[in-house]
Parts: structure tokens; sequence; C-alpha cells
């Protein structure tokens, strides 16, 4: 069901009991005090009548398997409105009491009081089923907001991790810039080495050859 049929028809239905109760409280006053509670249930009337039409506007805007429900239950609302009104025309009359009497004493008017009375059961049925909804949208959306907390919750250390990796990664970084330095000045002194053994071979040769002329030149003399 439309989540905004189901706001008007909750708003419907509290104004219609509101409406109920306020005929029961006109029907026993007199005067100005009467003029003024009928003023505030035909203010009522208006304000059940808009919800109805707008009701209506949405129902015919769904799809045609929820629309039928909808317009079914609608049918009800317009004759629960309809007794209403009758209601308020009745009390509206100057000789509302005498004319009170006379009806109730009609089957006529036993048989739609008993259909008042099924409408308005049906109505508090309807606004306690729509109270449940609210609920049940209430604590999906309670749901929803603490699933949304915990995925910002989630994103928030994945991006400490993210700082930790790019972190090592850096220190890994300067390791290998490191390494490769200490390498460069390994190969430096290996080829420092390699020259002073040629350096200190080439002297030892020259000390030989030194010797092996000295020791030629004194045994030839």
């Amino acid at each position: 069901m439309s989540e905004v049929f189901e706001g008007y028809e909750r708003q419907y239905c509290e104004a219609s009991a509101s409406l109920s109760r306020k005929c029961t409280a006109a029907s026993a006053l007199d005067g100005e005090k009467k003029k003024q509670k009928l003023s505030e249930i035909q203010s009522g009337v208006e304000e059940a009548e808009s919800l109805i039409r707008k009701m209506d506007l949405e129902a015919r805007s769904l799809q045609p398997s929820v629309k039928a429900g909808l317009l079914a239950k609608l049918r009800e609302y317009k004759s629960d409105l309809n007794n209403v009104k009758s209601e308020l025309k009745r009390i509206s009359a100057p000789n509302a009491r005498q004319t009170t009497r006379e009806e109730l004493l009609e089957a006529g008017m036993a048989d739609t009081l008993a259909v008042s009375t099924d409408q308005r059961g049906r109505l508090m049925m309807t606004t306690e089923r729509l109270n449940q909804s609210t609920d049940r949208i209430k604590e999906s959306r309670r749901t929803m907001l603490e699933t949304e907390e915990l995925g910002v919750s989630i994103l928030q250390d994945l991006h400490q991790q993210r700082q930790s990796l790019l972190h090592a990664h850096t220190t890994l970084h300067g390791v290998d810039d490191n390494v490769g330095k200490s390498k460069k000045i390994l190969a430096l002194m290996s080829k420092r080495m390699d020259r002073n053994k040629w350096i200190i071979g080439g002297i030892i040769t020259a000390l030989v050859l030194a010797i092996l002329l000295i020791l030629y030149f004194k045994l030839s003399h």
C-alpha cells in the first residue's frame, strides 16, 4: 500500500472518530454552544471530504491490483461520511430533539445506526492496522539507520587500515633506497679492493724482479 494513502487514511479515521464524538455532544447542546459545535462539525466534514478526494486521487494513480482494494475502502469511507452529514443535518434542524425521538422509533433508523456502528468498528480496526504499519516503518527506519552507522564505522576502519598500509609502503620504499645505497657502497669498496690487489701485486712483482737483478749482478761478478 502507498505510504501517502496510508497517511491520508489515518487522518480520515481520526477525523471521522472526532466528528462522531462532536455530533453526539452537539445533540445535547442548545443555543450558541450548539451553533459553535455545529460549525466545528461542518469544518471537520469539509476536511474529511478533502481527505477522501486526496485518497481517491492517490488510489487511482496506483497499480490496478492495489487500486481495486483501496477504492473499495473509499466507498466505505464515503458512506460513513454521508452518515455523518445526515446526522449533522438532523441535529441542525430546529426541532432536532423531537426529530431524534421520532427517528429512533423507526426501524430504518435502527438499521442505519447498526451499519454506522459496524463502519465505526471497521474504521477503528483500520486505524489500529495503520498504527501497526507505522510502527513497523519506524522500526525499519531505525534498523536502516543502525546499518548506516555500522557501514560508516567499517569505512572509517578501512580508511585507517589504508593509511597504515600506505605508511608501511613508504617505510619499505625507504628501506629499499637504503639497501640500494648499501649495494652501491659495497660495489665501490669491492672495486677499490680489486685495484689495491693489483697495486700490491705490481709492487711485489717489481720487488721480486729487483731482487733477481741484484742476485744476478752479484753472482756474475
